[in-house]
């Protein structure tokens, strides 16, 4: 039961954050927008290293492999993972214009929800590895590790959950289906981690490679995209104060309770 609630929580955060825009009157202000980015990555960015390159490492070393060997694997498989969904899937990022990916004739509220959608599929295979490696046992990850990681990402997802369902209202969109279209971008995290959790037993030899593999996709949505939309135009000052407190909070939060 536990586990459950565990999983459930980034999506609790995604939810929440969705649920704004039934409080908020006009769109995000672009200084708050800036400085929520920023955190968002900060916590992420302290998330793969603390929650899963370390202990990718560690698992590598207990199973008598090179120590950086699975860890510098999985990573890029992580990063080339999430370039190509970046590449594939018709996406359009909040303050673009013009669409990434495919061609498509989707609208673009759709597009907007896809684009919050590709960062959260590495944090719900994040939290699946994580919850899976406690559920093993003997590979450094408690329980209580695993939480952690899960109320960060949650921490996180809340701004995701606002930044994503707010300008979908000013798009247009009704609050019921901006908050709808914001919670189902979310959907995703505990979808991926549940099914990681069932193949528990088949994943045991590659956690090492799992852990850093969803490190890379995590880094990948943070480079590609989180850091650069809280650093364009004025006051990109606050998109780094955010990643400042969002990378101490996340190390803070996972060594406190790991």
């Amino acid at each position: 039961m536990i586990i459950l609630i565990g999983l459930l929580i980034p999506f609790l955060g995604t939810t929440l954050g969705a649920a704004m825009v039934f409080f908020m009157k006009n769109k995000v202000n672009d200084k708050i927008q800036k400085l929520l980015l920023g955190f968002a990555s900060g916590v992420m960015l302290a998330a793969s290293i603390w929650s899963l390159i370390i202990p990718s490492m560690n698992m590598a070393k207990q199973q008598g492999e090179v120590e950086w060997g699975p860890a510098a694997i999985g990573f890029l498989l992580g990063i080339l993972f999430l370039l190509a969904l970046d590449t594939i899937i018709p996406h359009l990022h909040i303050s673009h214009e013009k669409p990434e990916g495919i061609k498509s004739k989707l609208k673009k509220s759709t597009m907007m929800v896809l684009a919050v959608t590709l960062h959260n599929i590495p944090e719900g295979m994040a939290a699946g590895v994580t919850f899976a490696g406690a559920m093993i046992g003997n590979t450094g990850i408690t329980v209580a590790g695993a939480i952690s990681l899960a109320i960060g990402i949650a921490i996180q997802n809340f701004p995701e959950g606002t930044i994503i369902s707010m300008p979908l209202k000013s798009e247009g969109v009704s609050k019921p289906k901006a908050f709808l279209y914001g919670m189902l971008s979310g959907i995703v995290e505990p979808i991926g981690a549940i099914i990681t959790i069932l193949l528990t037993n088949a994943v045991v030899p590659i956690l090492p490679y799992l852990l850093s593999f969803a490190a890379g996709a995590m880094i990948y949505a943070v480079v590609e995209e989180l850091i650069p939309e809280s650093q364009e135009g004025e006051h990109s000052n606050l998109g780094t104060i955010g990643v400042a407190i969002g990378f101490v909070l996340m190390m803070i939060l996972d060594v406190a309770l790991g």
